[in-house]
This record gives structure tokens, C-alpha cells and sequence, in this order.
């Protein structure tokens, strides 16, 4: 019995990456076994894997289940790739070149009717080949030996960048067992573009990826002939077919159609699953993991018509080279709907339903609806404005981002800016908090201040044309949270506005002099150091005034040609 099944040690489960456990191989006339070494099913907690039992860490492969063996070459050395029935694929890694007949041996013996196919990598380093589609990845072929994989289950966006260039963009995993969050990861591959020329037969295989135009039509576009297609849209439908990206079929626990999105722009549809949302437009489409949200807010725009809801990611949803790190939804303040939720969709979504009290029917408001189903799915807390009141009782402030027009919500831990772009600041974060132009003297004008947000160690933000009425009620709101206000002339104190809406009728004609600045009492040591610091400037009283010795009695600084018609220049004198 000792020869019924043979054994390899040191290997390496592979099939999801970031995850790092090592344990023992055996393979016998069952099937395929791995098991965990001591201590290391600990680094498999909260991973899915297909056939994997917890907390023992075994991973048992039947026979029947089996159809395909790959031996190939891997950074840990040699891998075993195992393709089952059911189209999952595992890797086995940490084999040496030893292993190969030995493990060739125990298949020719164990498996009737498989053989270990040797997977041979191509290194010509070429830009071009074909696609080919293995259980869950995306082979690019190069004389018909693999070159690299994509693995589909992370592909969180596909767009055509083009008429001929498909772009391929990647979600890579948030956790590594137990989930904790990937602290400190390697830098990885967020996004590969494919140049796809030519046109296939309506049906046809997937396109090879090439840098020729042969066979392209005159255009780049689709021929003249019905029946054929742009090969770059065929490939763009084939990458989302493989990553599950197209039209929603599954079940689903709510749709909301057609959703007003500001940022990024457009219209959405928006369809809520148990572990995942799918952000679905015209160009675009995305699926974004609830680990990945971190925030959500509801606010009021100032107009008191419409709602934002804001669902704030990390990491950001790309378009292109554009990240967008706030989702920005609105919508109308009045408009209700009648939607029914699927709260039995699966285990996840029946038990977080659950969990969340929501109900199968709801007939109140579409924002509502939308951030009641948010703020269960993905276990965050909703952040609602109304604790602050503006001048006129809004919820926010109008204020500008640099060029960008928007308002500022002071919110119970923190600011949000909205709508574009969408930042939040928390109080933890800021230093102190400057006024700016919001001095009541009769020489001020304007109806505008500005706020200056000093940040502990991080970039600092400036909000201006805020409405000088709104001074009073944002004092108090920092004074409330104890947040520091300073002063622009001088950031080290505290500055005070009382007096800021005094009449701006009130006019006074007096000179603005050192002693003036310094009040009435103002004749110290600061009204010394004041008159030394103007007397450096060049900028002494009437009393230390000199004469001008270059100065002649009776000169006029006005050009005369300028205003005397009768004006003889000393060239007409002459003449």
C-alpha cells in the first residue's frame, strides 16, 4: 500500500494569487490531493477555492473530475496546472525539473486516457499573436506556444479605446486569507491595451492580435459586407463574455436603470449583487467589490430639488488615465418609485438582507431606495448632511475647488466637496483652518471670503468665493468641533469676526496710519516695531519727509501735447 499513491513535499497552492501556503502533494488512482502543512491553513482563511475544505486546508480533485494535466515552467520553479470539468483551473507550484517524470509516471499509471502535457512558455518577447480562452484565463499565443495569461475573474472593465484597440482593465484582489487588507503589495498590472485590425465573419473565432493590416478593410471599419464585423468588437465581446461583464443574467437582488451620474459622467444602470455592484453605461462598464467602497453620503444640493448620493472607492474606477475616486449619483428630491427587492437571490444576499432588515417592497423616494440598499450591502454607515445650517438654511455652502464650482458640506467628522471633484476631509486631518478677506473695514468691498485648509503632512486645500454671510455660522460650526482658526495676516492666532456685517454705508475718511492698525492704544512696543518695520518699507509718516532737491518749481508732469492744441514742438519752432 505504501506505493498506492506517490507523494511530493514543498508545493505551493496556487490557484489564487496573494496567497501564500505551502503543504504536500499526493496523487494516487483517486484523484489529486493537497494538503496544508502545520500552521500554514491559517493563510487560507477566507479564500474561495473550489474544493477546498477549511479549516483542515485539504484540497481533494476526484478523478471523474479531471480533464486536462499541464507541466510548465513557473517562477517557483515548475508548476502542475489542473483543469477540471467545471472549468476551474488550479496551480500547483514549487516542483523541480526532478519531479517531471515522476509525476508523468503517476498519471500514465493513475489516469487512464490522460497524459502530462508539457506547456512550453514562448520568449521571442514578439507584440503580436492570438487569443485563446483556458478555463478562466485569456492565453496570448505566439507561434502557438502561450507567452502570458490573464486571468478573467479580475477584469473589471473593457472598453473599446478605438475603432481598432481594445482596452482591458483589472481589479486585483483586496485581501490575502482572514481578510486583511494587502498592505505594502507589489506594484501590478492595472491595465493592457490589445490592437486589433480587420474584420472576421459575424460567428467567426476570436481575432488574432496583430501588427499588420492585413485583411483590413479600406476605413479600419467595418466592410461593405453584412456579415462581417469589426474583429476589435469582436474581441471586446469575447473579453466580456469570458469576465461576466455584459448584460446581467444572474439573479440579482435590485436593478436601477438609467441612473444620473455626474461623476464620472453619464447615465448608469446600477445592479446590486450580494458580494459586488455592476455599474453598467453605454461605453463602460465596471465591477466594483463592496470591500472596495469606503464611504457613503447623502446630501442635499443647494437648490433643494435634487440629492446627491456619493460612494466613495478605494481603489479608484478608471477610465483611461482618469481615476475616479467618488461616485457621484443625483437625483430628483421628488421622485418615487415601487421597487421590489430579490432578498433570496443567494445565502450572501438572504443573510445580509437579513441582517439589514430590508424589506421586499419599497414605495418612497428613488434616493432613498438607493442608499438603503447601499448602506446594507456593503455594511457601511451612511453619512447624512443637516447637522449643519447655512445662511439660508441649506445644507452646504457654495465655494469653488480651484476652477471647479460645487459646494462644501461641514459634516459632523469632516468636510465634503461636491460634486467635482468629490474630496472628503475629515477633522483628524487638519492642522488649523484660515480665513482669508474677511476684513470689515471700510476699505473692503467684497462680498467673498476664502478658506484655507492647512493639513497635517498632506496637501493643503482652498476653497474661495464663499458668501461673506455665511461667516458667522461657520465660526460657529468651528468653534463647535474645536477645529483652529487663524488669522491670514498672521497663522499663529486665533482670529475673531465679530463685526464683519457692520453696515457697509458706515464710511470714515480717516488715513490708515501704523497708529490706527495698532487702535487707539496703540503707541507700545508693537507701535514702535510697527513705525521701524514701515520706516525699512520706505514708507515714512509726513513728519520724516524731505524735500525732493530734484524737484522744479513750476514744471508740470503732464505731457502738453496731450492736452494744448496751440502746443509748438521745438522741431516747428525751427521750421
Amino acid at each position: 500500500m505504501s506505493d498506492s499513491r506517490v507523494p511530493f513535499s514543498d508545493i505551493y497552492l496556487a490557484t489564487e494569487p496573494y496567497v501564500k501556503s505551502v503543504g504536500q502533494v499526493r496523487i494516487g488512482a483517486s484523484g489529486i490531493g493537497w494538503k496544508a502543512a502545520e500552521g500554514e491553513a491559517e493563510a487560507l482563511q477566507g479564500v474561495n477555492i473550489p474544493g477546498l475544505s477549511m479549516p483542515a486546508g485539504m484540497l481533494a480533485l476526484q478523478r471523474e473530475d479531471l480533464r486536462r494535466l499541464q507541466w510548465q515552467r513557473v517562477a517557483r520553479g515548475y508548476g502542475l496546472r489542473i483543469y477540471t470539468k467545471s472549468g476551474t483551473l488550479h496551480k500547483l507550484d514549487g516542483f523541480t525539473a526532478d519531479d517531471y517524470e515522476q509525476l508523468r509516471d503517476a498519471v500514465k499509471r493513475f489516469f487512464s486516457g490522460l497524459t502530462l502535457e508539457v506547456r512550453d512558455i514562448s520568449f521571442k518577447g514578439w507584440n503580436w499573436g492570438k487569443t485563446d480562452f483556458e478555463g478562466s484565463d485569456m492565453s496570448f499565443r505566439v507561434e502557438n506556444r502561450p507567452m502570458f495569461d490573464l486571468p478573467m475573474a479580475y477584469v473589471s472593465n473593457t472598453n473599446l479605446a478605438n475603432k481598432n484597440e481594445v482596452s482591458i482593465e483589472f481589479q486585483p484582489p483586496r485581501t490575502t486569507g482572514k481578510g486583511t487588507k494587502r498592505k505594502g503589495a507589489p506594484d501590478e498590472l492595472v491595465e493592457v491595451r490589445f490592437y486589433v485590425p480587420g474584420t472576421i465573419a459575424t460567428g467567426a473565432a476570436i481575432p488574432a492580435v496583430r501588427d499588420d493590416d492585413e485583411n483590413m478593410s479600406a476605413d479600419g471599419e467595418k466592410s461593405d459586407n453584412d456579415d462581417e464585423v469589426s474583429a476589435a468588437s469582436a474581441f471586446h465581446e469575447a473579453i466580456k463574455n469570458a469576465a461576466d461583464l455584459g448584460q446581467v443574467s444572474g439573479d440579482s437582488i435590485v436593478q436601477f436603470p438609467e441612473i444620473l451620474c455626474l461623476t464620472p459622467r453619464g447615465r448608469y444602470g446600477i445592479d446590486m449583487f450580494s458580494n459586488f455592484l455592476r455599474l453598467r453605461g453605454k461605453t463602460y462598464d465596471y465591477k466594483i467589490p463592496y470591500d472596495n467602497v469606503q464611504r457613503l453620503f447623502l446630501v442635499s444640493k443647494p437648490d433643494e430639488l435634487h440629492m446627491m448620493f456619493i460612494v466613495g472607492l478605494n481603489p479608484p474606477i478608471r477610465q483611461g488615465q482618469t481615476r475616479y475616486p467618488y461616485l457621484v449619483l443625483q437625483f430628483v428630491r421628488d421622485e418615487e418609485v415601487a421597487i421590489d427587492l430579490n432578498l433570496e437571490a443567494d445565502e450572501d444576499a438572504k443573510r445580509k438582507t437579513e441582517a439589514a432588515k430590508l424589506r421586499k417592497h419599497y414605495d418612497e423616494p428613488l434616493y432613498r431606495i438607493v442608499a438603503t440598499v447601499f448602506k446594507a450591502m456593503t455594511d457601511k454607515r451612511l453619512i447624512e448632511g443637516g447637522g449643519f445650517g447655512g445662511y439660508h438654511g441649506s445644507q452646504g455652502i457654495k465655494a469653488s475647488l480651484k476652477a471647479n464650482e460645487g459646494t462644501l458640506y461641514p459634516l459632523d467628522k469632516g468636510f465634503l466637496f461636491a460634486p467635482k471633484p468629490a474630496h472628503y476631509i475629515p477633522h483628524s486631518e487638519i492642522s488649523s483652518i484660515v480665513f482669508s478677506r474677511v476684513d470689515a473695514s471700510s476699505s473692503n468691498k467684497m462680498r467673498t471670503f476664502d478658506l484655507k485648509f492647512n493639513m497635517h503632512g498632506a496637501q493643503d486645500y482652498q476653497f474661495v468665493s464663499i458668501n461673506r454671510e455665511e461667516h458667522a455660522t461657520l465660526e460657529e460650526y468651528m468653534t463647535k468641533h474645536g477645529i483652529k482658526m487663524l488669522s491670514e495676516l498672521n497663522e499663529t492666532t486665533a482670529v475673531s469676526y465679530k463685526g464683519m456685517d457692520a453696515d457697509d454705508d458706515d464710511e470714515s475718511d480717516e488715513d490708515v496710519t501704523p497708529a490706527t492698525l495698532l487702535g487707539a492704544g496703540g503707541g507700545g512696543v508693537g507701535a514702535a516695531a510697527l513705525n521701524a518695520s514701515v520706516g525699512a518699507l520706505g514708507l515714512n509718516s509726513d513728519e520724516d519727509e524731505s524735500e525732493d532737491e530734484d524737484f522744479v518749481a513750476g514744471s508740470e508732469s503732464d505731457v502738453p501735447e496731450e492736452y494744448d492744441e496751440n502746443y509748438e514742438s521745438p522741431d516747428d519752432a525751427e521750421e
